[in-house]
């Protein structure tokens, strides 16, 4: 959902340059082998490889289609197994890719990005992070964590509340208990 912020209402409206970098909570949680948890994240992190692959060669568009692909299939769809080839073929991207899927070569490097995401927030977080640069230095936030895409100028006013709390020096957290869950919408 917050993807989805970011490209109806931030990215356009405010002109801003997105990366779109990867999360692995296989990595990050270290769920126990053989637990659901643990085959789920797994499956995503070699999904994440794939998405890094295309990043090296064809640049962070290509990453956003093979992440936003892969997000219709899951969100959208329902497809929780969804194969590389798959998502690949879905977004237009060069089928050869598949084979980072089993590549650990990829580790390190989504290792090193998550890190730097995390570094940003703290390492008490899960995913979505935004990091952005602010008069001070980079800042970041885990979160925003929604059930809607806000848009126009609802979405615009989420983005610069963020940027706003991200100035003010002292500033950390808000939460309060989630009580709906996603509304994804139509599939983009």
């Amino acid at each position: 959902m917050t993807a989805r912020w970011v490209v109806d209402v931030v990215k356009p409206e405010r002109d801003l340059e997105v990366t779109w970098q990867p999360i692995s909570l296989f990595l990050k949680n270290e769920p126990e082998p053989g637990s659901k948890a643990h085959d789920r994240y797994f499956h995503t992190h070699r999904l994440l490889r794939v998405m890094e692959s295309v990043g090296a060669t064809s640049g962070n568009d290509a990453s956003f289609e093979f992440y936003w692909e892969l997000g219709r299939r899951i969100h959208h769809d329902q497809t929780l197994e969804v194969s590389a080839a798959e998502v690949l073929d879905g977004a237009g991207l060069d089928p050869s890719h598949a084979a980072a899927y089993d590549d650990e070569s990829w580790d390190a490097l989504i290792q090193k990005k998550m890190n730097a995401g995390l570094e940003l927030v703290g390492d008490d977080v899960g995913t979505p992070i935004i990091g952005f640069d602010t008069p001070t230095g980079k800042q970041g936030f885990f979160g925003p964590i929604i059930t809607r895409a806000p848009q126009g100028d609802d979405g615009l006013a989420l983005w610069d509340s963020m940027v706003t709390m991200a100035r003010m020096e002292g500033f950390w957290e808000l939460k309060r208990t989630r009580t709906e869950q996603p509304d994804f919408g139509e599939r983009p």
